[in-house]
């Protein structure tokens, strides 16, 4: 009689071994979404509580922005410089501009017209012995002199008549695109401290509270993907040859009666414990490997409940 009960306990052990042999377990996991701070900056507000259901575009944190937005008005000021200086290169010189330097060229003439006439008087004078040689050096710089002012006064009349240069027009373009380019940036960042969520989901986790003051690339808002989970689990060593990228094999979950179909869509090269080769032929089938099997008609199951993927093909 002992040794039939002895037999029947051992053959129970066997079986429960082969059946933990032929399964890899693990948990239930959706992704996880991390978003992190991109400013030094003080919480404002976190208007959604932990455990509530985000849809994508949802305000989850809000950090404040006073300096950003000063630095998005300084940048939207540049850019209005900017365009009034190339609207200011496009239209050329102003009919009064214009008005003004012709008058300038015609006073310019005639202070020349002077200046020569003098010249002329003071070198007659000079040949009759009555003047100075000081005056005729006078009457000659004052005519040179007007010379060189009427020819600045017609260079500029013609610089302005000419219009602007082809170079300074796409300077000046080149300065504005410049300017938006610096606008369009501060206002991405202002709008990057406004956290919001990037998906659908569950607001996992908040871990900073209204008033703390965040360093850049704290995590400000943990979220877990809104779709159908996937069943993280470990693989034993004995069965990893055989599985490939989309093999598909019955999921159980503690708690419920139904089975669900996995599909394998990832599953780790390497063993999750010691290396293979520092390992014997028996200790090798105890190394695990880490794989994810994407569950269907899966999406009202809660997330970190244990689960158990079928490795046999029955």
């Amino acid at each position: 009689m002992y040794k039939t009960l002895l037999l029947i306990f051992v053959l129970c052990v066997s079986a429960c071994s082969e059946q933990a042999d032929n399964q890899a377990l693990g948990t239930l996991e959706r992704d996880r979404i991390i978003l992190k701070a991109t400013a030094d900056e003080i919480i404002e507000s976190e208007p959604v509580p932990e455990g509530t259901p985000v849809s994508a575009g949802t305000v989850l944190v809000q950090l404040n922005d006073k300096r950003q937005q000063a630095a998005v008005a300084r940048a939207r000021a540049k850019v209005a410089g900017a365009r009034a200086r190339l609207e200011e290169l496009t239209n050329g010189a102003r009919p009064e501009d214009i008005a003004a330097a012709s008058a300038r060229v015609q006073g310019a003439r005639a202070e020349l017209v002077e200046a020569k006439a003098s010249f002329k008087r003071a070198r007659e004078l000079r040949q009759q012995q009555l003047a100075a040689e000081a005056t005729l050096d006078r009457a000659t710089a004052k005519r040179d002199a007007a010379e060189a002012a009427l020819e600045s006064a017609q260079e500029n009349l013609l610089r302005l008549t000419n219009g602007t240069r082809q170079e300074q027009l796409d300077q000046g373009a080149a300065a504005l695109e410049a300017a938006r380019a610096q606008l369009a940036l501060e206002e991405h960042r202002l709008s990057e401290l406004t956290v919001v969520a990037t998906r659908d989901g569950y607001l996992d986790s908040l871990p900073w509270h209204v008033g703390e003051r965040v360093s850049r690339g704290a995590t400000l808002a943990v979220l877990l993907a809104d779709d159908t989970p996937y069943a993280r689990v470990y693989v034993p060593e004995p069965w990893r040859a055989g599985l490939s990228i989309g093999d598909k094999r019955l999921v159980r979950v503690d708690g419920v009666d139904k089975t669900f179909t996995g599909e394998l869509r990832w599953i780790a090269t390497d063993p999750a414990f010691t290396p293979y080769y520092a390992l014997n032929a028996s200790d090798r089938a105890r190394l695990v490997y880490l794989a994810e099997f994407s569950l269907q008609d899966g999406a009202g199951l809660p997330t970190g409940v244990p689960a158990q993927v079928l490795l046999a093909d029955d």
